[in-house]
């Protein structure tokens, strides 16, 4: 294929390369180490003849191409070509058969409809880059690629492969790459988007190396590094939470204000939101079914450190969006130079709250309505979270008795009634001896089996409070007897759950091998679900499940997940894969598992737009749409409404800083695909015609510049301030508030910060006047730069230090003006 979003700018540097040459470098070695293959990288550099080692070894390849500016390179034994410029893969092959484009087109409102833009109507289902040489090799499983254990790692390696058999994942990944766009440190999505790539390649190795990804989640958490071992869940949060930090982006204002539209309620219930709460809440918000179960070592929910879960939300628009309005007077940005009465405003208000959406959150967020109600009054306080995964306990007989369950349990032969195995050595053999007797024997003899709808039950279950957990009742005013319990406000596309096998005490750790029984199909949550919930498809299969084998002191993780593209399961032990049958995987010691909602409807959609696309007339209009909706299109089995505002501004037009790269945002579609897609789903708007937006262009001109006016003038008042033998005041500035108008100023945040906030360091005498708080975090200020910083955003209160004050001061207290300076020396 031709797709334009895979275009490279550099590959006008490749010199001439044939097949016969790159076989004959792939029997040679690393010329700076001499290490041979495989995986050895090739230069592609016009008169470039330099083959080095890859992340296996020294890596010797990418230091010869940073250091010679040399931007491309190509795997000998995979024969996948890398780019270290546009940090992304790129497929030699066809563009070298295809003619050099000359540069994009810029847009402008004087363009006229984008016959000619480079973009080409591409059919709905996404080919898979035009390497296929038969339609039989797409029959072909991929993604059948293990993973080297770097020491003690197959805790990350069996995580990955978990995550990588999730289809919705890995499609943006490999279909979206383009979208893969972060200047967050360590770049955690660049280096998962590149072992993806490996996995899934059809000339994939049989394993690969994943030393970018290691190195990378150990900048991120220093629990990860060195050699020990490390649980796999932990693991998944991390990863999956850097994921969402550096691929976020701001959810539209819009969508924003319909989100909390949603969430929020009117009546009695007093609902919270996540950033609103008190600690004490947290403690009901655990959704424990009862309070003598084992303590939650593992959050139950994923209480995200992401502001909001994606927003999906249906919004009229007309089927055709027009030009800009040409003869319309240009919105201009915010002035600089503020009013008094525009102070006083501003003074009022407070930071507005950012949501942001990612494909992380699309894909894995789910929310949770928790309620608790007060017996003595009635009162229900609600609240709604987002997780990420459900922690469920593992109910021993005692529970399953409580929850009334004990009837109608389908036995299962291999079912194990002993929850707490003996830890240690011997007891690892011990268990594998106990496996081995419990399937040869009835299970009538066990007792009850324990299913993954006894875990969930047991997790939802409603749970008293009295005694030494009474529930403090805002509307009693006093301690009250209560009942809490939580159902499920929203499905996520995946559900990931999580058994909490391991159990942490004061002086020992142990861990439940109960056998843990799980539909490989139709896991139907609907007994789960608040009646609010709107999700249609309550239903989920299973991708994969990570399992952990041995003790709570010591252990390896396998997982098994189905492959997309036979359907067949397989067993990936760290850089072995093989396949087995479902009984196996049925039988599993399950820690973590990925579930998929079922989407036979969605296949029937997909198809049938399909055969619309292969309909297309000349005649017909083309329209635009989100590449990341058309990804959720394929994947997801309930996609949402159309979400065309992810490369549009508020006002209709592409933001000048993506249309350098709106190739990689948006795909065309012909007229009968999109009035088909628009009618059965909603969202959009209709978009025919794209331009950039000339208001945001005016508008981020003005902000530059508001900017530069109040960093300059900052660091020229606070350097009058430094040149002062003796200042006869000096003002106090909350460091706080400080570093939020630094980041501002120096574009790290796009949101001003509200009004000065000094209440953090300051306190009242009795008198009524304000003082320095003991131990306050505060800089230290000249009078100017405060009235100055006080007449742009307002706020306070004001702490000024008289001269007779600031020199009775202990010498270490006076750091401020350091502390000021040193925020400010980098600008």
């Amino acid at each position: 294929m031709g797709d334009s979003r895979d275009l490279c700018p550099h590959l006008d540097s490749i010199g001439e390369v044939t097949k016969e040459d790159l076989l004959f470098k792939s029997k040679g070695a690393c010329q700076s180490c001499g290490v041979t293959g495989p995986n050895l990288w090739a230069c592609l550099q016009v008169s470039c003849s330099y083959v080095g080692c890859g992340e296996s070894f020294a890596d010797h390849s990418t230091i010869h191409a940073q250091a010679k500016k040399h931007n491309l390179t190509v795997n000998l034994t995979t024969f996948r070509v890398w780019c270290y410029a546009c940090e992304k893969e790129v497929f030699l092959k066809q563009r070298l058969a295809a003619p050099l484009a000359g540069p994009s087109p810029k847009f402008s409102e004087q363009d006229p409809p984008l016959s000619s833009h480079p973009l080409k109507a591409v059919p709905i289902a996404v080919a898979d880059e035009g390497e296929s040489e038969s339609e039989d090799d797409d029959l072909k499983p991929r993604g059948l690629t293990g993973m080297k254990n770097l020491g003690n790692s197959c805790y990350m390696n069996a995580a990955l492969q978990a995550l990588s058999n999730c289809p919705p994942l890995t499609q943006f990944f490999l279909e979206c790459g383009g979208l893969v766009r972060t200047d967050k440190k360590p770049a955690l999505c660049k280096s998962y988007q590149k072992l993806v790539s490996e996995v899934w390649h059809r000339k994939r190795p049989s394993y690969v190396v994943p030393t970018s990804l290691s190195h990378g989640i150990k900048l991120v958490n220093p629990m990860f590094r060195g050699y020990a071992q490390q649980d796999t869940q932990e693991f998944l949060r991390c990863l999956m939470d850097q994921l969402h930090e550096e691929l976020k982006e701001p959810v539209v204002a819009a969508a924003a204000a319909l989100a909390e539209a949603r969430d929020s309620d009117s009546s009695d219930t007093d609902e919270k939101r996540e950033g609103d709460r008190s600690p004490s809440e947290d403690e009901f918000l655990s959704c424990d079914s009862s309070s003598d179960r084992e303590p939650d070592n593992e959050a139950h929910m994923r209480s995200a450190s992401r502001p909001c879960s994606p927003v999906r939300h249906h919004e009229g628009h007309a089927k055709l969006a027009s030009s800009p309005p040409r003869a319309s007077p240009v919105r201009m940005g915010p002035s600089y130079v503020l009013k008094k009465a525009q102070v006083l405003s501003a003074g009022s208000r407070r930071r507005k709250e950012q949501h942001y959406r990612s494909v992380i959150s699309d894909i894995f967020d789910g929310s949770i309505l928790s309620l608790v109600q007060c017996l003595t009054c009635d009162r229900v306080s609600t609240t709604v979270e987002t997780f990420q995964d459900l922690s469920l306990p593992i109910p021993g007989k005692e529970d399953l008795a409580k929850l009334h369950i004990y009837q109608n349990v389908p036995a299962k032969p291999g079912a194990c009634g002993d929850s707490y195995a003996a830890q240690g050595w011997l007891a690892f053999i011990v268990e594998y001896i106990r496996r081995f007797v419990v399937s040869c024997t009835p299970s009538w003899f066990w007792g009850p089996v324990v299913t993954l709808e006894d875990c969930l039950a047991a997790f939802f279950a409603a749970d008293e409070l009295k005694g030494d957990n009474m529930y403090s009742c805002e509307r009693c005013k006093k301690l009250r007897n209560g009942v809490k319990y939580c159902k499920v406000l929203r499905l996520p596309e995946i559900l990931c759950i999580h058994l909490k096998r391991f159990r942490h005490e004061v002086m020992y750790s142990f861990k439940i091998s109960s056998h843990v029984s799980f539909p490989l199909e139709g896991l139907d949550l609907r007994p789960f679900l608040a009646k609010e919930c709107t999700s249609q498809i309550t239903t989920y299969d299973l991708l994969s499940v990570i399992c952990h084998h041995g003790t709570a002191g010591s252990g390896h993780y396998i997982a098994y997940c189905q492959n997309v593209i036979n359907g067949q399961w397989y067993e990936f032990d760290d850089q072995y894969v093989t396949e087995v049958h479902e009984t196996v995987v049925q039988n599993a010691e399950a820690y973590v598992l990925f579930y998929r909602k079922s989407s036979e409807e969605a296949v029937r959609e997909r198809q049938q737009v399909v055969s619309l696309a292969a309909m297309r007339e000349p005649s017909l209009l083309r329209f635009y749409v989100s590449r990341e909706w058309l990804n959720k299109f394929n994947t997801f089995a309930e996609p949402g409404p159309i979400t065309n505002h992810t490369f549009l501004c508020s006002h209709g037009g592409i933001p000048p800083n993506k249309y350098h790269y709106i190739d990689d945002l948006v795909v065309i579609l012909p007229q009968n695909v999109w009035e088909h897609l628009y009618n059965r789903f909603g969202g959009g708007p209709a978009v025919n015609h794209l331009y950039v937006c000339s208001i945001c262009q005016v508008e981020i001109e003005a902000l530059a510049k508001r900017r530069r006016i109040e960093i300059d003038t900052f660091i020229k008042l606070n350097k009058a301030f430094q040149a002062e033998e003796s200042p006869s005041v000096i003002y106090c500035i909350s460091m706080q508030w400080f570093r939020e108008w630094e980041a501002f100023v120096k574009g790290k945040d796009n949101e001003p910060p509200g009004p000065i906030d000094n209440s953090r360091i300051a306190q009242a005498r009795g008198s009524g006047h304000i003082q320095l708080k003991q131990g306050a975090d505060y800089g230290q200020i000249s009078e100017e730069t405060w009235v100055y910083l006080n007449n742009l955003y307002g706020g306070g209160p004001e702490i000024a230090i008289r001269q007779s004050v600031a020199q009775l001061q202990d010498p270490e207290s006076l750091h401020g003006e350091q502390k000021i300076e040193a925020e400010t020396r980098a600008v």
